[in-house]
């Protein structure tokens, strides 16, 4: 079994106190860059009065995850990274797993309805705002949140235990025990969700090659409906978002399918370190997609930071609720 469930050699007993220190110092930066990311997305959702696109709500539930791991997870590596053992007990370390499972789900599941929006945007563009009203959408990310913390709750209600993993300095759920839980749960969340991403977006970029391509639409109502909708930035900001998920944590999960397979341990705990956290990377580049991404993103976030330093919050908000939220 790779990892240890509480103790470890330091790295004075080990000889690598400089790749120790390294590892301490990257998760150091990495969990102050995940907070302020966050916290400036939470803050420029909230600060904005004026009327949101419907995907807001959704990628406000994404910075709130992101926000939560980056405090309650990432910081409680730090330590464990130079000193080599984990000193928060086992409670902590059964709740920090249970965390990350449950969060991680979380932003599956609201990548999977942020394409169910993208897709009834271009399927229904004529009855997109009357489908897809702000109430349903709170709704939907309420659902996800009790509905994530329900599925994985088992492990911390004592039917599994948690592990500190040496290579990669974080606690996680030892899911071997409980085989037909984890694939259960792996079913729940990975299938309905994948299904809906591939088949959504794949149905978003054939209407664009459509368009594009100058095929007759014999509606002319839904022809300029579906070519405004299509305009919208937030198709391909949102298909970016997914992407960037996947490619951060594939090098994890074909890591635990390679141990699978070969039912051993990949030994090598440099490239351990880097697929981890190379995954939880995804929670802090999702502002940069966004800022590089959307323009409405961009003059939100502005409109946070003038509110703060010049106090004009109320001729900017005017300004910006006559803004195109498609802009």
């Amino acid at each position: 079994m790779r990892g240890v469930t509480m103790h470890g050699l330091s790295p004075l007993q080990s000889g690598s106190t400089l790749e120790a220190l390294t590892q301490a110092t990257i998760i150091l930066i990495l969990a102050v860059a995940i907070i302020l990311a966050n916290l400036i997305v939470v803050a420029t959702y909230l600060n904005f009065k004026g009327p949101h696109e419907v995907i807001n709500y959704y990628l406000l539930s994404l910075a709130v995850a992101d926000l939560l791991c980056g405090l309650f997870i990432v910081p409680l590596s730090v330590y464990p990274a130079f000193y080599g053992h984990w000193v928060y007990g086992d409670v902590v370390c059964r709740l920090v797993g249970y965390l990350e499972v449950t969060l991680w789900s979380i932003s599956v599941y609201t990548f999977m309805w942020i394409s169910v929006d993208r897709y009834l945007a271009v399927r229904k563009p004529l009855r997109y705002e009357t489908i897809q009203t702000k109430t349903r959408c709170q709704c939907w990310m309420a659902f996800t949140w009790i509905s994530a913390a329900m599925l994985c709750c088992p492990p911390l209600l004592g039917y599994n235990k948690a592990i500190y993993d040496n290579d990669t300095h974080i606690c996680m759920l030892e899911w071997g025990n409980m085989a037909a839980y984890s694939a259960t749960l792996a079913i729940l969340v990975l299938g309905p969700s994948v299904i809906s991403i591939v088949y959504n977006y794949g149905y978003i970029f054939t209407m664009m090659r459509k368009v594009r391509s100058g095929a007759p639409i014999h509606d002319k109502e839904y022809a300029t409906a579906l070519a405004e909708n299509l305009a919208n930035p937030s198709h391909c900001m949102s298909f970016a978002l997914v992407f960037s998920f996947w490619v951060s944590w594939g090098p994890y999960m074909g890591l635990r399918i390679y141990e699978l397979i070969t039912d051993e341990p990949y030994e090598n705990h440099l490239i351990q370190f880097g697929a981890v956290w190379l995954g939880i990377l995804n929670s802090f580049w999702k502002i940069i997609i966004m800022t590089s991404m959307s323009q409405q993103f961009r003059l939100l976030v502005r409109l946070l930071f003038l509110t703060i330093c010049c106090k004009t919050k109320g001729r900017l908000q005017a300004e910006l609720i006559g803004l195109d939220p498609d802009d």
